[in-house]
């Protein structure tokens, strides 16, 4: 199995989320494709076909599970499929919904973005915030009121914590097992904790648990999710934001999200990805 190693929303040539991607003519079989991705550790790697339209069918693995759409993933394979078949924008089946990704290649770097899932988002339920709360060691005077918690969705569910200070964010600690317990019962692919720096500007960390990963150093899926939430929630975001994640990891990204003024609608989430030695 041809494995490419890429990392999704780099700082330039640095930083960036690692995903594994392999293209092939059909998919491997399940087991095949989770083995691959728990041996590879990164928090996703992405493995797509081509199907008799042209588009491709694509699934997606962490390290535990397969997951229904992953973000960082899909801008690594944008890079992949540009570098495998000139620049341009690919149809992509996921499990539940068609997507778009693009990828323009520029110079050592892969230029990639996605037209995201559907978006949808409600209010947290208080159990769950509590329980969130208290496996972050947070409290309500922690959070941010212009931003209430929320459940948020573009291909996958996010639980939103808003933190009023950055200092917060940086000192984020949790169990992990406990965090898994938390994220596979809820249903929950992350935990988006985010602070607004300003109105067009997060700083975010998303614990992965569920996945088997501590913390996604970048995560499209969840920025989409954002910008869905922030749409539904009349956030003065001006039809954009960039989310900067990974600094407390020391592996900066950097994520673009346009969003569109129609409710519910796909967001486009966009950054650049560079080619790492296999």
């Amino acid at each position: 199995m041809n494995v490419q190693h890429i990392a999704a929303f780099s700082d330039g040539p640095r930083g960036g989320n690692p995903a594994g991607v392999v293209l092939g003519g059909a998919l491997p079989a399940d087991d095949q494709m989770q083995q691959t991705a728990t041996a590879l550790g990164y928090s996703e790697s992405v493995f797509a076909a081509p199907l008799p339209d042209g588009g491709w069918r694509v699934r997606y693995f962490s390290p535990a599970a397969e997951v229904p759409f992953c973000g960082h993933a899909t801008i690594a394979l944008g890079a992949a499929l540009a570098l495998a078949h000139g620049d341009g924008v690919f149809e992509l089946a996921i499990n539940h919904a068609r997507i778009t990704v693009e990828g323009r290649r520029d110079g050592a770097l892969v230029q990639a973005a996605l037209q995201s899932p559907p978006t949808r988002s409600t209010p947290a339920d208080a159990a769950l915030l509590a329980e969130a709360l208290a496996l972050f060691g947070y409290v309500a005077a922690d959070l941010d009121p212009r931003l209430p918690p929320a459940r948020m969705h573009a291909g996958a569910d996010h639980l939103l914590l808003a933190l009023k200070h950055r200092p917060a964010l940086a000192a984020m600690r949790y169990d992990f097992e406990a965090g898994r317990a938390l994220m596979q019962g809820a249903g929950l692919a992350t935990v988006s904790l985010v602070h607004a720096e300003g109105a067009q500007r997060f700083h975010a960390r998303n614990p992965f648990a569920g996945g088997g990963v501590y913390e996604d150093p970048a995560t499209g899926a969840a920025a989409a999710a954002l910008g869905g939430c922030l749409r539904d929630r009349g956030w003065p975001h001006g039809g954009a934001i960039d989310v900067t994640q990974g600094e407390d990891m020391g592996v900066v990204c950097r994520l673009h999200v346009d969003i569109p003024p129609v409710p519910g609608a796909s967001v486009r989430v966009s950054g650049s990805a560079r080619i790492m030695p296999a």
